[in-house]
């Protein structure tokens, strides 16, 4: 198995802050490689990292690591708003929200936001097993009174 790099996860951490959880889709490149994808990248050699993901209210992407131009860690996520969420002023807040609690991910778990983060009435929880290695999870958004907003599971870590 090999070993996790010592850097990596300061790494996610600032490509993270610097894609869409402090630029929203501003981050996005001009040509991405896939057709009708948003794609963010951030570079600090010997690291690049991608995130290419598709949709918006409810979307799907994946984030990849590369190291010295080979992919080492990667993961993957799916979720969104609420289906009978269709108020465009009410997901943009809840996206909004979202890279608010997205931009406080920690080192110790850099794949999404922290453990809880509550601010503007909503909340929001970020379950997660694993190591940066292999790890799975999945991140909630619901107002103060529980009312659910928004689900996203993920999953990933180094390949083999």
């Amino acid at each position: 198995m090999p070993s996790i790099p010592p850097d990596l996860a300061a790494f996610l951490v600032e490509a993270k802050r610097r894609t869409y959880a402090g630029l929203d889709d501003d981050a996005t490149v001009a040509a991405p490689l896939l057709t009708g994808s948003k794609q963010l990248e951030h570079r600090a050699p010997p690291y690049a990292y991608r995130d290419i993901y598709f949709g918006m209210v409810f979307f799907v992407g994946q984030e990849t690591v590369s190291r010295d131009e080979r992919v080492i860690w990667s993961m993957s996520y799916s979720g969104g708003v609420r289906g009978e969420i269709r108020d465009r002023d009410t997901f943009l807040a809840i996206y909004k929200f979202l890279r608010q609690a997205l931009l406080d991910v920690p080192v110790e778990e850099p794949y999404r936001g922290p453990r809880r983060f509550e601010q503007a009435g909503m909340v929001y929880r970020n379950e997660v097993e694993g190591a940066l290695d292999r790890f799975h999870g999945i991140e909630t958004i619901a107002r103060h009174d529980g009312t659910p907003l928004f689900e996203l599971r993920y999953g990933g870590g180094l390949l083999r």
